[in-house]
């Protein structure tokens, strides 16, 4: 299955790391949206953060991943996904793989990938709006192979195409897929009905399918994989509610439902665990829920659901929340006028504070602080804090324009940030 395009500038040898971490994958090494870097710069520059490069970008809405001083990013020219690699601390062009799609969306946003790229080793995945899941050489840019899920597994197309970013258990390639049952797809999409491949899992190497299992249909979240009650966990959030299911068979362990009853409603944040516990949340109807999984099987400690709308504890749209001792905080809202960032006490569900007027935005944690970037481009330094919201530094990056929905990557010392058809580098970290 040889058939995408690469070009490539010359031969990659490996890179290395000048200070701190790679970012090979969704939310970072631990998956989570947070950094293990330190040494930030607090307060940040009057003049704002120093950029150290820049690039244009083709359409698409994903963030880069950086892997052993490769930046690898998706974007979408014309009839073709591409992935791009570059040196991640000078931005020069290494090679780039492409392949054909014909991929359009339902609602008119742009037809460019969702998914950010994830590194495993020497190979690199991407999975494109339109279901194609990509292995490519991620030293040279080479097809190693590639599936057209939605076509092997019928597939209907979700609201705005696939958006999921694979994780890896061992040799397996867990994607979320979704296939439905033969026939045309139904006016109303809530009549869609699983074909049992919620989760299916690919021989890394390969491409040859390992498993197909669950019940469930693809919303935009990632699955994860976590240790509870001393045990692997696979946890996806799915277009019905929270799957739970193990990464190496696929057996389903639980399914927790929880999502909005109206047609054009999509689950796309993670999950978030504590410990035993999970939270998940959404900002089409019910909200959040909080549960403990110490029994095997859900319990629910609190949730959002016989709340007002006004009311409810969290309602995270695409951003997942990070938590800090105890605390979880977020971009809470549906639409960018009523969207704002708050502090909410995980065991309670109580909103210790809430920042109004925010926009939607998307959080990092660094050293004791996050970085958050709204949708306009507008970057913000806050301490972390239950007591207040603490706001350290802002300012509005220049040349970065709405909509800025990846977010913001932490690599080596800079701060890779996105927005529409450009990416930035800026130096967050300062050089010793």
């Amino acid at each position: 299955m040889r058939h995408g395009i690469v070009i490539l500038l010359t031969i990659i040898v490996p890179f290395a790391s000048a200070r701190g971490e790679d970012w090979p994958t969704f939310l970072g090494p631990t998956q989570n949206g947070v950094s293990p870097e330190k040494g930030l710069r607090v307060p940040w520059p009057k003049t704002g953060l120093k950029k150290v490069w820049e690039c244009e970008l083709g359409l698409g809405y994903a963030a880069p991943v950086v892997s052993n001083g490769r930046l690898f990013h998706a974007d979408r020219f014309g009839d073709h996904i591409r992935l791009t690699a570059r040196e991640a601390a000078t931005g020069r062009f290494l090679w780039k793989y492409e392949y054909p799609t014909q991929y359009e969306d339902r609602y008119g946003y742009d037809p460019g990938p969702r998914a950010c790229p994830m590194v495993d080793g020497d190979r690199v995945y991407i999975h494109g709006p339109d279901g194609v899941l990509c292995c490519v050489n991620a030293n040279n840019g080479q097809e190693i192979w590639r599936v057209d899920t939605h076509a092997k597994f019928f597939v209907h197309q979700n609201f705005f195409g696939a958006g999921s970013v694979p994780v890896i258990d061992g040799d397996l390639l867990i994607l979320p897929v979704g296939g439905s049952e033969k026939g045309p797809r139904p006016i109303d999409f809530r009549n869609v009905q699983s074909n049992g491949t919620a989760i299916v899992a690919f021989d890394k190497k390969t491409g040859a399918v390992k498993y197909a299992a669950g019940d469930e249909l693809a919303s935009y979240a990632s699955p994860i994989i976590a240790t509870i009650n001393g045990k692997k966990l696979g946890l996806y959030f799915a277009r019905g509610g929270l799957l739970g299911f193990d990464p190496q068979t696929g057996t389903t362990a639980f399914h927790y439902k929880w999502r909005a009853k109206i047609e054009e409603s999509v689950n796309a944040s993670n999950p978030v665990v504590v410990g035993n516990t999970v939270l998940v949340t959404e900002c089409y109807g019910p909200g959040a829920a909080y549960i403990d999984l110490s029994r095997g099987k859900p319990q629910e400690i609190w949730t959002d659901a016989a709340k007002d709308r006004f009311d409810k504890s969290l309602m995270c749209h695409w951003n997942t929340p990070i938590h800090v001792d105890g605390f979880v905080y977020g971009s809470s809202g549906r639409h960018t006028e009523d969207a704002d960032i708050r502090c909410v006490e995980l065991k309670t569900g109580e909103v210790r504070w809430r920042q109004r007027r925010t926009k939607r935005c998307s959080l990092t944690l660094i050293d004791g602080h996050f970085l958050s970037l709204s949708e306009y481009g507008e970057l913000a330094l806050i301490k972390v804090n239950p007591e207040k919201y603490e706001e350290i530094s802002k300012y509005e990056v220049p040349g970065l324009e709405y909509p800025c929905w990846a977010a913001p990557v932490v690599s080596n010392g800079l701060l890779y940030v996105r927005g529409d058809g450009k990416l930035l580098a800026l130096e967050l970290i300062p050089k010793k």
